[in-house]
């Protein structure tokens, strides 16, 4: 387990790690105990019930997330173009399957709590909202209207795909092009920067 600057800090991530590979039924006190290599005992000083490590994971997340995206937003380059942001949301969904892939899980297992757990689900609000504002902002640095409406619609087809990504046998995934993250962030990104009247014709374009 790497080293962390603070107990809180050590602690989160190793909750993040149990959450994704246990679900949230192994997300225990000892587990993430044991999973940090600290004293028994430590995690419940911390967080003393369940639904406060749940929020305690869900607000490290957020905080990281949205931290990441506002100097995302921060630096966009004057001369970005739409192929640009393609490449991101590509380059997004493959990181979703692979190198952050335990964060996901947990975000996952965060969106089941978040349906009986007011407080986990502000916070999750908090990271859909960072991702409306980016993919808004991005796209008026290339002179296209995104709305905050299909700036949702985006963030939500994401997820869906990420999900797809994740939990399908690996043939059903290349069978249904889930693996083809170009594409996907393409046609992705165009449903969410159309009108509503236009989105059947998009999605009729995709299907074909």
């Amino acid at each position: 387990m790497p080293q962390r600057s603070n107990r809180r800090e050590l602690l989160a991530d190793a909750a993040i790690e149990v959450l994704a590979r246990e679900g949230g039924r192994g997300l225990t006190h000892r587990a993430i105990d044991r999973e940090a290599e600290v004293p028994e005992g430590t995690t419940k000083n911390y967080y003393p019930t369940r639904s406060a490590l749940f929020l305690a994971i869900a607000h490290y997340l957020a905080a990281q997330h949205t931290a990441a995206l506002e100097g995302l937003r921060s630096q966009i380059p004057a001369d970005v173009t739409g192929e640009d942001i393609t490449a991101l949301y590509a380059a997004m969904l493959r990181r979703m399957s692979t190198s952050a892939r335990s964060q996901f899980l947990a975000l996952f297992e965060l969106h089941l709590e978040a349906v009986r757990n007011p407080e986990v689900r502000a916070a999750l609000a908090d990271i859909t909202k960072a991702n409306v504002d980016t993919a808004v902002q991005l796209h008026a640095a290339v002179d296209r209207r995104m709305s905050r409406r299909g700036a949702g619609l985006l963030d939500a087809g994401m997820l869906g795909v990420a999900l797809s990504m994740l939990s399908l046998p690996d043939d059903l995934v290349e069978e249904l092009g889930f693996d083809d993250a170009d594409g996907l962030a393409r046609a992705l990104l165009t449903l969410g920067s159309v009108r509503d009247g236009s989105a059947i014709g998009v999605l009729r374009d995709f299907a074909s």
